[in-house]
């Protein structure tokens, strides 16, 4: 049997045409930064799992979203190469971003402490996902225009919240603050929340956990809730142990919310519309433990990178950042998600949880916008906040 020279030809043509596209295929690199002696994964806050804290490492919603998305890097023959760099400070953050960027990183992904995230994205022309924070200043004052966020922002939080209550008529509110310098700035936060929505705040008492007898008074919640008539108990604790102890433990029968009872989240394993349970069970399958929101966090950077880059041919730094602010993002929250131009924030619904199910979403029905109706949580476009981005 003779060979056809004219096929044998066509068919090497075609090998070395798809031999000569992969080998184009183009390639992105990431480095996700961790804190390396991050006090939230110390073991007894892991055990004792507060609502609104991390489970773990970000790196592992991170694999979760470079996996799920392998067959739309495969299809566009993009390449994604990540690595994971823990750091212990704040120059070492800075100085390891700015190595990272000389040694072609085009993407840096940070679960970092505010400070340091605000020195690092300072310090590279890269894009800069925050997934690990929640601090309204790096959306505000410490802003940068390579810096974004898919963690929602306290101030969305809180704004989830206040609507909630607005909704259901609980508008007289007693406000507990733990002693720290963080809750107070969180305490501000709800207070601005709760004024935007027409609430009250009927008074503010300041709680702290002490083994001095002579401060016992201030960690018993019935003395604090006590005094006052009061719809709603809104708890300010960052470190998690009061807020924990508080429902059906205060003076009056009325709810708690806040960093207990009722929570604001990005994210909750119990949300089941939109595709949320097999998200939730992907991960848990794979890392033998609920999915959080900053879980949630770094799957959604690792989404809009994929995405981002695998719209591109080729490029650097400026141009996937051009694309990540072009993106719409599904997050399984049943809407469309775009990084906000004026401050880098990822708009989305929130979740309203007990811990045990979710409870609702905001932005609450009824509640109205000119544009997007996501952009009632958040700092909003005429405010200006973030000097950078105007």
């Amino acid at each position: 049997m003779q060979s056809n020279p004219m096929l044998i030809r066509v068919l090497a043509i075609s090998t070395m045409s798809l031999a000569c596209a992969w080998v184009q295929a183009a390639t992105w690199n990431v480095t996700l930064f961790e804190d390396q002696n991050s006090a939230a994964l110390e073991r007894a806050r892991l055990d004792r799992a507060y609502l609104g804290h991390p489970g773990g490492l970000a790196v592992e919603g991170w694999r979760q979203a470079i996996e799920d998305a392998s067959f739309e890097l495969n299809a566009s023959r993009t390449q994604i190469n990540w690595k994971t760099q823990q750091v212990s400070s704040l120059e070492a953050a800075r100085s390891a971003a700015q190595q990272a960027e000389k040694a072609g990183q085009q993407a840096l992904v940070v679960n970092l402490p505010a400070s340091w995230v605000a020195a690092l994205a300072g310090a590279v022309k890269v894009p800069v996902i925050n997934v690990g924070v929640s601090a309204d200043s790096l959306r505000e004052a410490q802003c940068q225009r390579n810096l974004l966020h898919t963690l929602p922002s306290e101030r969305m939080r809180s704004d989830a919240l206040a609507q909630s209550l607005i909704a259901r008529k609980w508008a007289q509110v007693l406000l507990l603050v733990g002693a720290s310098e963080e809750d107070r700035l969180r305490a501000a936060t709800a207070t601005a929340s709760l004024r935007r929505y027409g609430l009250k705040v009927v008074a503010e008492r300041t709680f702290k956990l002490s083994t001095d007898p002579r401060e016992r008074e201030l960690a018993n919640p019935k003395l604090l809730t006590s005094g006052v008539t009061y719809d709603v108990v809104w708890v300010v604790d960052s470190e998690g142990e009061f807020a924990r102890t508080l429902p059906y433990n205060i003076q009056a029968a009325r709810p708690v919310v806040g960093d207990a009872g009722m929570v604001a989240l990005a994210w909750h394993p119990q949300y089941e519309r939109f595709g949320a349970p097999q998200v939730s069970r992907r991960f848990a399958k794979s890392y033998k433990r609920p999915m959080t929101q900053q879980d949630w966090a770094s799957w959604m950077a690792g989404k809009a990178i994929a995405l981002a880059a695998s719209g591109l041919a080729k490029g650097g730094g400026p141009e996937l950042l051009a694309a990540l602010n072009q993106l719409g993002l599904d997050g399984s929250k049943g809407v469309t998600m775009q990084f906000r131009p004026w401050d880098g924030q990822l708009q989305q619904t929130m979740l309203l949880t007990d811990g045990q199910g979710v409870i609702g979403t905001a932005p609450v029905d009824g509640v109205l916008h000119p544009k997007n109706t996501l952009d009632t949580l958040g700092a909003d476009s005429p405010e200006k906040r973030c000097p950078n981005r105007q």
